[in-house]
């Protein structure tokens, strides 16, 4: 079994940074594709970016392009989300999730992932 802790999330003011960290523990997820998802209030969950194993592709929504960029330390078994330039519309709840099944190709949809953490809020005013 796989347990995922998020951490790094807060309150900060529009075009300022944040670092998220994912933290994997019960087994390794090296070999796993890993993603980050997040959900605005009375919005659906909508994938953010993701990582193959081995850190060489990298996946990212449109309206993260640019200013977010997503890495992995697979010694440490932790997965990162550096925010820049944030916005009032990232404000969210962010989750990262990994499983067996997802490959990069089907990173962004949440049904291929099998565990995820239970989240960390993000809020950013303007």
């Amino acid at each position: 079994q796989v347990r995922l802790v998020e951490s790094g999330g807060g309150l900060v003011q529009a075009g300022t940074s944040l670092r998220l960290s994912c933290a994997a523990s019960g087994r390794s997820v090296s070999t796993y594709v890993m993603g980050w998802f997040r959900q605005a209030p009375g919005k659906e969950r909508e994938s953010v970016a993701a990582i193959t194993s081995n850190g060489g592709t990298t996946h990212y929504s449109d309206s993260v392009k640019g200013r977010f960029t997503v890495s992995r330390d697979n010694v440490r078994d932790t997965m990162y989300l550096q925010m820049n330039s944030l916005k009032p519309e990232d404000t969210a709840i962010y989750s990262c999730a990994t499983g067996p099944d997802v490959s990069i190709y089907t990173s962004s949809f949440a049904r291929t992932y099998r565990y995820w953490g239970q989240g960390t809020q993000v809020t950013v005013a303007s």
